[in-house]
């Protein structure tokens, strides 16, 4: 699934972002009322790049997931096919 890049308001404790509490995604902000699970990919070598993964609860109850690279302190959300903006038709041909 793709993933668009957002601004996302983190806390950051000792250990750097260590949880987001709030997100803009296409306009629009988002509070996070829970942060329902985190896992890792990456860092097993010194090169490696860091991926955090927080599945999060909004506070109107829907369900997303952010990732943050820690190489470029980027944070991005999982896209779902259907949160995806529409494609544009190609124009008819009309005889």
């Amino acid at each position: 699934m793709p993933y668009e890049v957002v601004q996302v308001e983190a806390y950051s404790g000792h250990r750097g972002m260590e949880r987001p509490l709030a997100f803009v995604w296409r306009g629009r902000r988002y509070g996070v009322a829970e942060v329902i699970d985190r896992w890792y990919e990456g860092a097993l070598k010194p090169r490696d790049v860091q991926l955090d993964y927080f599945k999060v609860r909004v506070e109107d109850g829907a369900e997303f997931i952010l990732r943050y690279n820690a190489l470029f302190d980027a944070w991005a959300v999982r896209v779902k096919p259907e949160a995806a903006p529409p494609e544009e038709a190609p124009p008819e041909d009309h005889p």
